[in-house]
Formats: C-alpha cells, structure tokens, sequence
C-alpha cells in the first residue's frame, strides 16, 4: 500500500543543503540538479515518525513495531536497521498525465531563480545593538504546494497512522521557531479519492 501526500507551504521554508554562498549567503536550500527546492524524504520520515510516535505515547499504546517499518539508525551498521518502507523526496508537482506540470514550466522558462529570497538577521546586544559579526543570511524558498509519496506501507492501520500523523505536523525545515516553514501536510492512501 502506497500513500500520497502534499505539504503546503504558507510561509518562506528552508531545508538546509548544508552548503554556503560564500561571503553572499551563510546557508542554501537543497536543489534538484534543475535548481528545483525539494524537502528530502528522509526528512519527512523523521517528522512522520516522531509524529505517529507521539500519537501512540499519548493513547498508551506499544511503538517497539516501528523500528520494523521507519527502521533505527545507528552509528553502527551491525545495529542500524533498514525500515520496509520508503518516503520520497517532496518536490513540485511533476504527474505525467499533464501536458506541462508546474515544474517543466518553472524548469523550461529558466524561472527557478524566483522561488528563492534570501532574509537576513543579526543578534540584538542587551544594549540594543547589533552584536558584531553576526549578521547571516540564509535562503528561503517561497511559499509553494509539494507532492511526495511513501511507498510500502505494511498495512492499513499504520497507513490511517500516518495520515493522521499528518496533523501533528505544522512547520517543516530550519529556523521554525522564527516563523519559517508553516505548513499543512494531507494525505490519502493511493487509490481513495483525491477529493474524499
């Protein structure tokens, strides 16, 4: 069983790529290998899980079962475990059934430069100035509605598990505290209604 699911961005994000702009920017978004933001899935397996693990903490219920399904990182490969299922890259809408997506557009009309803006801040001294040298910028993707699936799900039950999970997640990505990254994640299982 397959579920397909879309976040919605209602303000600026970041999902770091862990690289710099030099002297011009202090930390980038990840990209495609067409300039497209993506959120990678291994980060929405992260939130998911944490999210279905604290739903079943709060109803009393047993999480041992998820090391079978998210699987259980460790810095040790003998103990590390691989979970049955697979979470996809979020990226923007890319479904072969239309003519152009809202990709190929974006991609094809060399416009991916506008989904990005950069925002600066600084740390206030208790004097109320600026604190010297720290002045950072950090790339933000606009506001934007990406698609991604999770392939592999074992059974109904965690599938209605992670659908709810969905609800318990509302900001995604770096300097959430900030206010980067509200979003809204809804799902349905492949095959149910897109408008159920």
């Amino acid at each position: 069983m397959n579920i397909k699911y879309k976040i919605e961005f209602h303000t600026d994000w970041h999902c770091g790529s862990g690289l710099a702009a030099g002297a011009d920017v202090d930390a980038l978004v990840v990209k495609d290998k067409n300039g497209m933001p993506f959120v990678p899935g291994k980060t929405i397996k992260g939130l998911v899980r944490e999210a279905v693990e604290e739903i079943r903490n709060l109803r009393g219920k047993n999480t041992d079962d998820l090391v079978d399904t998210f699987g259980f990182f460790d810095k040790d490969p003998l103990t590390a475990k691989k979970g049955s299922m697979f979470f996809t890259n979020a990226e923007l809408a890319k479904n072969a059934e239309l003519a152009t997506t809202e990709y190929d557009a974006i991609v094809s009309n060399d416009a991916s430069r506008f989904m990005y803006r950069d925002i600066a801040s600084t740390a206030i001294g208790n004097d109320g100035i600026a604190k010297d040298h720290s002045l950072r910028k950090i790339q933000v993707v606009v506001p934007c509605t990406l698609h991604g699936e999770i392939l592999n799900v074992p059974d109904e039950g965690m599938a209605n598990e992670i659908i709810q999970s969905f609800g318990f997640i509302k900001r995604m990505g770096q300097n959430r505290n900030r206010g980067l990254g509200r979003c809204t994640i809804t799902g349905r299982k492949e095959g149910d209604n897109e408008n159920a």
